[in-house]
């Protein structure tokens, strides 16, 4: 049986090359070795299987605790972010114990509650800025995104400790924008702290900081519980597993940071794509703004009444299908170990191997999407993809828990900036993906305000 081949680079120019360029690392890769190929990066064993067969990618997430196991102490790269007990780094029945008192706060039906929050954040982001004024899309974006989880997530109004959660998690979040700053996480050699004149130093003073506010927040929340609330953290607070167990402080603080980080990050990001997209291509443009004005009713009344109708809308929802596959958030899935000698698409893998879902590469398959590199939201309509070929929020029991909430929230905030908004690019050159942490982010999408729509 043969054995996965690995490519020839030299480990630590792979490992560089993975930092800086992902997106040119994994396309070399996949000429060299289509299907499944070893990568030599640090933090895996130096030796990370990536599979980007649809079908070999079902097999492997969903036959978790048989032939896998999905250790969270791989994930270790996230630590310094989200802490030691953050479902990311959670295994087996502690893992599903945590998911499980995270779910209901993110069940669909919620949805509809945030839906006249996001409408208002996101028009109190855009009329801040002048018309005529040039603009970074992702710092509107992640204003509007911060804002919801603020609101959201942790039940905060405009105030003291409001105005510092949103500079210190924005803040936690910049430090690794640049795929050179991105480094820091990956090489834990670098994460000296020499006072806050360093970069990890002034990120860990940061990182105290907010979880003193964190703190302090759980603490009075105890103190005073309100059962009127509805906020998530308040939800989370109340949970009980099977035995009766509520969570611990450290476990609410860990699981608010990935909340709050990983979530108001990753759909800032999304967003800034699908703005980029749907100026770049004015056809994109003018179908979107048609099947917008044809809502029956007022935008503002349709939020109020049935926000919805807005995530139904076709069109809109194949846009935010393509801005996902084009350039996926989330490059790789939760990584998963095999358990038992076996054979994965006619190579054999021995107990130990670390294997990881290719996102990327699975989403710029010609076989499942022609022209790949073509910003195509009609493929959508015209296809249903499984949850194996489109995976922009993961797979298996490690999917994306926020699903509904980001998809929701970039659906009802392009609308209301679309509808209400005339924007243009200020520079007309193709923007290019980067790493951002360990993500994918357009590196600088630019627009300029024209002024309010008519």
């Amino acid at each position: 049986m043969k054995q996965v081949s690995g490519l020839k680079t030299p480990a630590l120019l792979q490992q560089f090359q993975w930092i800086l360029n992902p997106v040119g690392y994994m396309e070399s890769a996949v000429q060299e070795l289509p299907d499944i190929f070893a990568a030599q990066i640090v933090g895996f064993g130096n030796r990370l299987i990536f599979v980007n067969d649809p079908q070999a990618i079902q097999y492997i997430l969903t036959n978790d605790r048989k032939e896998f196991t999905a250790p969270g102490e791989i994930n270790k790269i996230l630590t310094p972010l989200v802490g030691d007990t953050s479902i990311f780094l959670l295994s087996g029945d502690r893992h599903r114990r945590q998911r499980q008192l995270l779910m209901p706060p993110f069940h669909g039906d919620r949805m509809r509650t945030y839906g006249q929050l996001i409408a208002d954040l996101s028009e109190q982001a855009m009329s801040q800025i002048p018309a005529n004024q040039v603009f970074q899309a992702r710092s509107a974006t992640q204003s509007i995104s911060l804002q919801v989880m603020l609101q959201a997530v942790f039940g905060v109004q405009q105030g003291k400790s409001y105005d510092q959660l949103q500079h210190l998690t924005g803040a936690m979040a910049d430090t690794f924008s640049s795929p050179l700053a991105s480094g820091f996480l990956f090489f834990p050699s670098l994460q000296q702290d020499w006072g806050t004149w360093s970069p990890w130093g002034k990120f860990l003073q940061q990182r105290q900081r907010l979880d003193d506010l964190l703190y302090a927040e759980i603490a009075d929340r105890r103190a005073y519980p309100d059962a009127s609330r509805t906020d998530i953290l308040s939800m989370l607070m109340t949970a009980k597993d099977e035995a009766g167990q509520p969570m611990t402080d450290q476990e609410l603080r860990d699981e608010l940071v990935s909340l709050l980080i990983a979530g108001h990050e990753t759909t800032a990001t999304a967003m800034a794509w699908a703005l980029y997209w749907i100026h770049h291509l004015p056809e994109v443009r003018t179908k979107l703004l048609a099947e917008l004005d044809s809502l029956n009713g007022d935008l503002a009344d349709t939020i109020a009444n049935d926000p919805m109708a807005i995530a139904r809308l076709p069109y809109l929802s194949a846009v935010c299908q393509e801005t996902l596959r084009i350039y996926p958030i989330a490059m790789l899935t939760f990584p998963r170990q095999v358990q038992q000698p076996m054979e994965l698409l006619g190579y054999s893998l021995e107990p130990g191997t670390i294997l990881v879902g290719c996102i990327y590469l699975v989403h710029q398959r010609p076989d499942l999407y022609p022209n790949p590199k073509q910003f195509q939201p009609q493929r959508f309509l015209e296809k249903k993809f499984s949850g194996y070929e489109f995976m922009a929020f993961g797979g298996g029991a490690r999917r994306c828990i926020g699903e509904a909430l980001a998809l929701f929230e970039m659906k009802l905030a392009l609308a209301v900036i679309l509808s209400r908004y005339e924007l243009a690019l200020a520079e007309p050159r193709s923007v290019r993906p980067q790493r951002r942490g360990v993500t994918l982010a357009p590196a600088s999408v630019k627009l300029k305000m024209v002024g309010r729509r008519k």
